[in-house]
């Protein structure tokens, strides 16, 4: 019995840790619910509100400012109230512009609801990955890290689907559905389920020890990391805790300065990688597809289902991401990512030189149409593997300790401000110059990131976060991992 008494512990600690992370998580399932749940609505709330392709546009990537805003206050607001009250606020805000979008009468009020609901998914994007970073036993963080992501792509599937099953029980996603109301106001409203669990499940979740330490709760902090990690020795731990702390607590904007254009080179490498991440196009992808799929000749309802098989491709590649981020290196996986994208990017482009139409009224021949389609979900296989969940790795850990978080926080708005900037044009763009065109710069971007990576990017496999410091110099970049 006493030889497998700390094993049964040990398990349960486990148990504990991976329990408290998926709650966590569900911040990020909201972040990709949102994402694609208004893909199955874009052109009814289009027609709806006679709008045109730019005011479309911004209905769509609107809610991206409130996610940059939202994240920019999280951490404070974090620190001041706790992770968790944070966690509560984020569950509610996203539950009321579920239901106000799903309500909204007039653009400035569809607005100002897609804007609060970005705010609660600023705040539960930022959160989620700090929370579990620091309710994680380091030698599972790397593991349990990555289940946000995963989390985002299921996030993204689930949206998907529910708009596919909403606008099949409607017959179109501008048809009434129940008591009355569209099928696309009811593909925000489902919205409200995932908040709420979110909001139980925050409640349940115990409060992040790095918080109460800095709020001189090392008691109840030596607890937590007892009781639900498994630390042998949780009061050296609040101490090493309170020390990190200490270095931290007047780490400011100022501090990520340096000679490369006024930055730490770091910092534009991350900016970078944040940014072209974004600039292949993936978010063109998911929140477009379906009005994509319809241009190609695809009926509504197929369309819809081609929009959920997408989802489910880039579910099951996040997890090829998961399994071989470690084993192959970071660099190495962008650079494989990089030709998969540019090689689909370039049958989508050739597949739209034969468009016929334009705006609305696109359409291909079934011999591009099916090109189209193969070179789309080539891209999503390519980009779900390698830059949807590496950028993010790669962002978590590159930087030196001290700047880490401030460094992080600049390159997470730049992400989001260049997703702004993507899904606020897209509409427009492949009206004025062409789907060939947009795709071909999709294609031009991702051809960029490989000789980026390539030249630019640091290999930071196998590093201790300790030893990230050593990466400052842009003369030191590490190369793949044999």
């Amino acid at each position: 019995m006493s030889a497998t008494a700390p094993d049964t512990r040990q398990d349960q600690h486990v148990a504990k840790v991976i329990g408290v992370t998926v709650a966590a998580a569900v911040g990020g399932f909201l972040f990709g619910f949102d994402s694609s749940v208004v893909n199955g609505a874009v052109d009814s709330i289009g027609s709806h509100f006679e709008l045109g392709e730019f005011f479309k546009g911004f209905a769509v990537a609107v809610a991206l400012l409130g996610c940059a805003l939202g994240a920019w206050f999280a951490g404070r607001l974090a620190d001041k109230w706790g992770r968790k009250p944070v966690m509560l606020v984020g569950s509610f805000l996203f539950t009321i512009s579920s239901i106000g979008t799903g309500f909204a009468w007039s653009v400035p009020d569809l607005i100002v609801w897609r804007i609060l609901g970005g705010l609660g998914i600023g705040i539960a994007s930022v959160i989620a990955p700090a929370y579990i970073a620091e309710i994680a036993p380091a030698k599972f963080r790397g593991a349990l890290g990555s289940m946000q992501q995963l989390a985002i792509t299921i996030g993204i599937f689930i949206a998907l689907l529910s708009d596919s099953l909403l606008q099949d029980s409607a017959g179109g996603a501008a048809n009434d559905l129940w008591f009355g109301i569209e099928a696309w106001r009811w593909m925000f409203f489902v919205g409200v389920i995932p908040a709420i669990v979110y909001g139980v499940l925050a409640l349940m979740i115990p409060e992040s020890p790095r918080y109460l330490v800095g709020n001189n709760l090392d008691e109840e902090a030596a607890r937590i990391l007892r009781d639900v990690t498994g630390e042998k020795d949780p009061l050296n731990r609040v101490k090493e805790i309170r020390l990190t702390l200490k270095r931290e607590s007047n780490v400011s904007l100022k501090d990520i300065r340096g000679p490369s254009f006024g930055l730490h080179p770091l910092v534009w490498v991350g900016i970078w990688i944040a940014v072209l991440q974004q600039f292949v196009g993936i978010n063109a992808i998911f929140y477009y597809s379906t009005t994509l799929w319809q241009s190609v000749g695809f009926s509504e309802s197929e369309s819809f289902k081609t929009s959920v098989i997408t989802g489910v491709i880039n579910v099951v590649m996040t997890f090829g991401a998961i399994l071989f981020v470690d084993r192959i290196g970071r660099r190495r996986l962008l650079k494989i990512g990089s030709v998969g994208m540019f090689i689909g990017l370039v049958l989508a482009a050739i597949a739209f030189t034969q468009q016929q139409g334009s705006g609305d009224s696109v359409t291909l021949p079934d011999t591009y149409g099916t090109l189209a389609l193969i070179g789309a979900n080539l891209f999503v296989v390519a980009f779900a593997a390698t830059w949807g969940p590496v950028m993010w790795v790669m962002l978590g850990e590159m930087f030196p300790n001290r700047i880490r978080g401030v460094a992080l926080g600049v390159c997470t708005a730049m992400n989001w401000i260049a997703n702004f900037a993507i899904s606020l044009l897209f509409p427009q763009l492949s009206e004025t110059l062409g789907l060939a065109y947009v795709y071909g710069f999709f294609a031009l971007c991702a051809a960029i990131s490989y000789f980026y990576v390539q030249f630019k990017v640091p290999e930071t496999n196998g590093m201790e976060l300790e030893d990230m410091g050593d990466l400052r110099s842009g003369k030191t970049i590490p190369t793949e991992v044999s």
